[in-house]
């Protein structure tokens, strides 16, 4: 619990029994944390039986992709203020009482793996990778310049805090069942006039075996242009009624 406001931590889960389990033992060392939920979208090893012995609840989520699986374990979650995290152990537990903080001032608080002196030996954030999420954070800050002025240097970092009532707020807009969810869920919180901000969180390497969408240049570029069609059909679109501002 944080502040009298009960906290949930979603982690997306596919064949990730090689990490989820320490994942899931550290982020349970965190006492504002009231639940864990891993989202057990198919997996075809033993996370998800890895997963509840280490003391999680865990969730499960037919439609495959990393959004489908952010989306059941959102709605599933109990908390007045929901955590997402990765299940490769690339995140650490102690960010977590950062983002609560900066909750206090937002709907919606972004991590960002681009501030160098964060990134530890051995992430998955090669030049070319935390460039390419530089850019498409600054296209979509762009976008976004009128009325939000929005700050971003990330697009792809799951680690991120937002509270039930943005979650509520949002969840209609939200259609992405793969990577671009996570720019998608930028966008319709600035179309829902919401107040977004980014902090930098430490980003080591994994834990254990190898991510969906960037371990290859071929996958970085078919999520990079997935990612640029979402934030160009969320801005052109799909801009919707005006709404009041709101946090």
């Amino acid at each position: 619990m944080f502040r009298d406001r009960t906290v949930s931590l979603v982690i997306p889960a596919y064949n990730e029994e090689q990490t989820i389990r320490q994942v899931v033992a550290e982020f349970r060392q965190e006492p504002h944390l009231d639940e864990i939920l891993v989202v057990d979208n198919n997996c075809s090893d033993r996370t998800a039986e890895f997963a509840a012995e280490a003391g999680a609840r865990v969730v499960a989520e037919p439609r495959p992709g990393y959004g489908s699986a952010l989306l059941a374990g959102m709605t599933a979650a109990t908390g007045e203020i929901l955590v997402l995290v990765e299940a490769d152990g690339s995140f650490r537990a102690r960010d977590v009482v950062k983002l609560l903080v900066y909750l206090e001032d937002a709907g919606m608080v972004m991590g960002t793996r681009t501030t160098k002196q964060m990134v530890q030996q051995g992430a998955n954030m090669r030049f070319l990778l935390r460039w390419g999420n530089v850019f498409m954070a600054k296209f979509l800050q762009l976008c976004w310049m009128r009325p939000a002025e929005p700050r971003f240097t990330d697009v792809g970092c799951t680690y991120r805090a937002l509270s039930r009532e943005t979650f509520q707020r949002i969840r209609g807009r939200l259609s992405e069942t793969g990577p671009a969810f996570s720019p998608e869920m930028m966008c319709a919180a600035l179309q829902e006039r919401c107040r977004v901000i980014e902090i930098p969180v430490t980003y080591s390497h994994r834990l254990g075996g190898e991510s969906k969408h960037s371990d290859t240049f071929a996958r970085q570029a078919r999520t990079a242009w997935k990612m640029f069609r979402t934030i160009c059909r969320k801005r052109f679109l799909e801009r919707g009624a005006r709404l009041p501002a709101a946090r």
